[in-house]
């Protein structure tokens, strides 16, 4: 279940990343270019990613016994609701004819989605943590 919700973050990520690059290219339509034809299967791999994502952290808080159990599921809300509304924004995306780089610059501004990556870099680095087996220490410098 960990690994499940690692690979849904890691895909929100590569789709923010892919965007930051597609917006910086100026370009006015998806149409035409190697990187236009892949911005629509980065935002459905997002939609897809996002999708039941906060149900699937609940899920792993009972099976995996976390605790304070509490303190997960009030955070997994926010994630939710932030899910949510970056979930509404990159729809509203996928729906235009074109998709140019404003557009995507726009959508990358974009408060919901922030607060969404923010989420997801805590939510990740803290699931990460409790993969680790028992007594298992990483140092900065890897010892």
């Amino acid at each position: 279940m960990l690994a499940e919700i690692s690979n849904r973050c890691d895909a929100v990520e590569e789709c923010y990343e892919f965007l930051l690059a597609y917006a910086a290219q100026g370009l006015p339509s998806d149409q035409g270019s190697k990187s236009g034809a892949q911005v629509r299967d980065f935002l459905q791999n997002a939609v897809k990613a996002l999708t039941g994502l906060a149900e699937t952290c609940v899920l792993a808080v009972k099976e995996e016994g976390l605790a304070p159990a509490e303190k997960y599921l009030a955070f997994f809300a926010v994630l939710d609701r932030d899910a949510r509304d970056s979930l509404a924004a990159i729809q509203l995306v996928l729906a235009q004819p074109i998709i140019s780089s404003q557009l995507i610059d726009n959508l990358n501004a974009s408060i919901h989605l922030r607060a969404l990556l923010t989420d997801l870099f805590l939510a990740g680095e803290i699931l990460r943590e409790q993969d680790k087996p028992m007594g298992q220490v990483v140092t900065a410098e890897g010892e």
